[in-house]
């Protein structure tokens, strides 16, 4: 038994906004400033009643359809996100209902940015268990919620947004292999050190990130992760038709490509005009390049996320 995906969907809230519109709102910073640093020059940011269900519903809705499947045939559904609507109920269940499907497992996975790459493992894992036969997976996030809009260094870097897959039990192998990680020792480097206690905000409520250490520590993992799931794969990462890491970084991604040794016009990038969307990055980008006819059936795919934690993975396709 093997699992392959059969649809997918992706949504970004609003309209984009530039660099400029974050500067006539106050941020002190311009286009300049953020594009050489990081390759960002639009995100996408969710109104004040949009949710991660919501962003999720988009996305699904999309998916579903891509796949010819019905919300009610899914028997899993598996939202990854570090922006719940809710403390709980999980926002996977929170998007159950809005789907209309009823009795499909149903649960969050939190490892922030990599939390695609390890929904999409976990539900590869009850596929080729046998237990299920037809999952949706998906990241959404509203990270501009959790952004201290006063630090410059931070608040231009993220976006909002959603991607979602169908995945399917099949005869044929689609993930052909997968490999997680995580290292709790770094999780000071990047975290949002506050929590909710009797109704007060104990800590920091906002994203705070060292982002040299950051940077060095995701270029590295980010490499031997890829080339860890091509070595299991039995293939060179040479055979790899498309690199889509996680879209943090334009100098991160370049970084990673180099010390894999891939070109850049076989890496996806969408970081310029999404910004970091967290645990949506990897399968907006994945949307957008199978969209527009670069992704095509044979190509090898080999999918990345790296984040808070520390956690990182990767997961090989083949379409």
């Amino acid at each position: 038994m093997f699992s392959r995906i059969t649809g997918i969907g992706s949504f970004l809230p609003g309209e984009p906004v530039s660099n400029a519109d974050l500067a006539r709102r106050g941020i002190e910073t311009n286009d300049e400033w953020i594009a050489s640093r990081t390759g960002i020059r639009f995100r996408h940011l969710a109104e004040g009643a949009e949710t991660s269900s919501g962003l999720g519903l988009e996305a699904s809705t999309r998916a579903l359809a891509a796949a010819g499947v019905e919300a009610a045939d899914l028997d899993l559904i598996i939202v990854a996100t570090s922006t719940p609507d809710f403390i709980f109920p999980s926002t996977a269940c929170l998007l159950q209902g809005k789907l209309g499907n009823r009795g499909a497992t149903a649960f969050d996975v939190q490892a922030v940015c990599s939390g695609f790459v390890y929904a999409l493992v976990v539900a590869d894992k009850f596929i080729r268990s046998g237990s299920h036969r037809r999952a949706l997976v998906v990241g959404a996030e509203v990270f501009s919620r959790i952004l201290d809009w006063s630090e410059r260094g931070t608040c231009v870097l993220f976006g909002d947004g959603a991607g979602a897959v169908v995945l399917e039990a099949s005869d044929r192998p689609g993930i052909l292999s997968t490999a997680l990680h995580a290292d709790g020792a770094h999780h000071g480097i990047l975290s949002v050190p506050g929590s909710v206690s009797g109704g007060k905000v104990i800590g920091d409520p906002f994203l705070r990130m060292d982002g040299q250490a950051v940077f060095k520590f995701a270029v590295r993992v980010l490499a031997e992760v890829g080339e860890e799931c091509c070595a299991a794969a039995g293939i060179p990462p040479s055979a790899v038709d498309w690199l889509i890491p996680h879209q943090a970084n334009v100098r991160i991604i370049e970084a990673t490509a180099k010390k894999m040794r891939m070109p850049m016009d076989r890496v996806v990038v969408t970081v310029d005009r999404h910004g970091n969307t967290s645990a949506a990055s990897v399968p907006l980008a994945l949307d957008e390049a199978v969209r527009d006819g670069r992704i095509r059936p044979g190509h090898k795919v080999l999918l990345e996320g790296v984040g808070g934690g520390f956690t990182w993975g990767a997961v090989l396709l083949e379409f």
